[in-house]
């Protein structure tokens, strides 16, 4: 497919746009940020009043990061302040793999 048509002003500022972000989230994932790793939105309470904001949404872009661990069956993922290194929670849960399953 070809575009027709020269690269205006307008076009130039919305690809200069859409790159930056492109670029953001590339840099939010190679640093473990929490909103990168699939984290649902329900599990975003970082504050635990039992409420997620929209301002709890925008930190796990930018102020909480996730590690993930697995020992054996067990996968455990820690969610810490980026600057602090504060833990907020760890979750865990135990997963059955094609490999962990009893032969027949």
């Amino acid at each position: 497919m070809l575009l027709r048509g020269r690269m205006t002003r307008r076009r130039g500022i919305l690809l200069g746009i859409l790159a930056v972000l492109l670029l953001a989230i590339g840099v939010a994932a190679g640093l473990g940020m929490a909103g990168t790793r699939g984290i649902r939105t329900e599990d975003m309470d970082w504050n635990g009043d039992g409420q997620v904001g929209r301002g709890e949404i925008l930190q796990s872009f930018y102020a909480v990061v996730a590690e993930n661990k697995r020992d054996g069956s067990r996968e455990c993922t820690t969610f810490r302040w980026y600057r602090s290194g504060e833990a907020i929670r760890v979750d865990c849960r135990t997963v059955f793999d094609a490999q962990d399953a009893p032969a027949e």
